[in-house]
């Protein structure tokens, strides 16, 4: 039996390479001042769709909400063997919560025929890991998070192991179902050279401007054209969209700075190590 799995990716500021220009004055992310990438534990989401795929046949469809920079990832994903993509993008969406994102994304999603929806565990640029349950709360779906293995998909049954922290469980659902991927999970693959080749020239319609010379027709008949959908396209009530639907509100930001008034150097050998923990004993630090 063949399954359709759609996936969930972010387009994600670098938050290794964090800045003092990182931080807007509201409390919003500066996302121009750092280098965006594919949110990591989406990769693992993207990649144990395409193993589903491999394995029992159907389709991968990525879809992202965000600028039209956020095409990126999605031509990303076409590489790696994803079939399809759309960009959910729209200005009124702008400043959503993770509230709102996911009853935007539940909206496009119910315009889909989907078996399994996947996502990273959470985005390294909120760390909330709210999305994906939010997402499959308002589909009226199971859910099952922090997936790190697929141990059987039979007919419309599925049943993976998750994390707990302290241990692992063996978790069975009925799809449709939505799965949280964490990054033990699998090892991302990378592009395809020939998928490369493919898709090299694929665009969304909101990164092609006026005097570029593209024929959005022409890009469409030839496979290369990117699905674009705005609020209006998905159904959305703007009620539920963008900074109004959002109840999450910054109330302070604060900057800490962590200073240390002494400072001591530890040989880096047995008799330095042995020392230091001497001399934290006497001060009661540790017993």
């Amino acid at each position: 039996m063949a399954y359709n799995c759609v996936v969930l990716i972010k387009q994600v500021p670098d938050t290794k390479r964090i800045t003092g220009e990182a931080m807007n004055a509201d409390g919003t992310v500066n996302r121009a001042a750092l280098p965006a990438i594919f949110n990591p534990e989406d990769l693992n989401a993207l990649e144990l769709a395409i193993q589903i795929k491999e394995k029992f046949g159907g389709t991968v469809t990525a879809i992202t909400m965000g600028l039209p920079a956020a095409a990126k990832i999605l031509r990303e994903s076409l590489y790696r063997g994803a079939d399809d993509a759309i960009l959910l993008t729209d200005k009124r969406a702008a400043a959503s919560d993770t509230l709102a994102t996911s009853y935007i994304l539940s909206c496009a999603i119910k315009k889909l025929k989907y078996d399994i929806l996947l996502c990273g565990r959470q985005a390294i640029d909120g760390d909330t890991a709210q999305v994906g349950p939010q997402t499959a709360e308002k589909l009226g779906i199971p859910q099952i998070t922090y997936v790190e293995q697929l141990i059987e998909l039979n007919n419309q049954t599925i049943i993976v192991r998750r994390n707990t922290g302290a241990g692992w469980q063996e978790v069975k659902a009925q799809l449709p179902v939505l799965l949280t991927v964490m990054d033990d999970a699998n090892e991302p693959r990378v592009g395809n050279a020939k998928r490369l080749m493919k898709y090299k020239d694929v665009l969304a319609p909101a990164e092609i401007t006026p005097d570029s010379g593209i024929d959005i027709k022409e890009l469409e008949k030839k496979g290369l054209l990117i699905k674009q959908w705005s609020l209006d396209d998905i159904g959305a009530d703007l009620n539920w969209c963008g900074r109004d639907g959002s109840p999450t509100k910054v109330h302070r930001i604060q900057s800490v700075v962590l200073t240390a008034k002494e400072s001591k150097t530890v040989e880096p050998n047995q008799a330095g190590i042995t020392n230091m923990i001497h001399e934290l004993i006497i001060d009661k630090t540790i017993s």
